[in-house]
């Protein structure tokens, strides 16, 4: 059919002025993946107030695909998010993550990101900002997986054996025990990360253990830097570009 009306979960990414009174709306849904629509009506009408960035909930959704339109009838917010707009580190978060997810296109598998992203910014949103900030590499390393370049951190990228401690490499694609690793010491830029045994407990945690037990492990200060200079590092990587969010909030996030 050239037309039909349909509704779904989805995320608001972003609301883009188009013209004088309407908005081109970027979102995510588990159906779609990240697609367009167009929000008609000026910046006082009742569903601009609803269709706001990082706002979800459920969207109605006219198609018209003889005229290539989506045309957004209506949306019933659900969570609107409102501690991302008043916090600093959460909104860049929340920027950086839906910025991956544009450049990767959702990794191919549009519900398993829908339920990250969306799990992500629920989990920032209710968090302080230092549990904000484990809740992003967390985000990370799981979208890691999705992407399918996590490296495995309980063993060895070379001889396979148990790691008590590693350094990731590029090279190797993975991390190297200590009888692997190179002997000259290099630095972040030129190449490995050093990863002590907890931050690598840790990372296997995230893909071993329930969220909430995960969220209760200790993580050092010193070890959350080490994971944070890794998936970044990573994601930048897989994504093949620069990302925006991290060049431009460096200092925040």
């Amino acid at each position: 059919m050239a037309e039909r009306n349909s509704s779904m979960d989805a995320l608001i990414l972003s609301v883009k002025q188009q013209g004088e009174q309407n908005y081109s709306v970027c979102m995510l849904s588990a159906e779609l993946g990240v697609f367009y629509a167009t929000l008609y009506g000026g910046a006082k009408s009742k569903k601009r107030a609803f269709v706001q960035q990082f706002n979800s909930g459920r969207l109605y959704l006219y198609t018209d695909e003889s005229h290539h339109l989506k045309k957004i009838t209506d949306f019933d917010v659900k969570d609107m998010h409102l501690s991302l707009r008043t916090n600093l580190y959460k909104l860049w978060a929340a920027n950086l993550a839906s910025e991956i997810v544009l450049k990767t296109q959702c990794a191919g598998d549009f519900k398993n990101a829908f339920i990250l992203l969306s799990a992500f910014l629920d989990g920032i949103d209710r968090s302080t900002e230092n549990g904000a900030r484990l809740g992003t590499l967390r985000f990370l390393w799981r979208y890691l997986a999705l992407l399918g370049v996590q490296p495995d951190p309980t063993s060895c990228a070379h001889c396979s054996s148990p790691l008590q401690g590693g350094t990731y490499t590029g090279f190797s694609n993975g991390f190297l025990c200590h009888d692997c690793s190179p002997q000259s010491s290099l630095t972040p830029t030129e190449g490995s990360l050093s990863l002590s045994r907890e931050a690598l407990a840790y990372l296997d945690a995230i893909n071993s253990k329930s969220p909430r037990e995960v969220r209760e492990t200790p993580l050092s200060t010193e070890d959350a830097l080490s994971i944070k200079h890794l998936t970044f590092r990573l994601i930048e990587q897989a994504a093949g570009t620069r990302l925006k969010s991290l060049e431009s909030g460096m200092g925040i996030l």
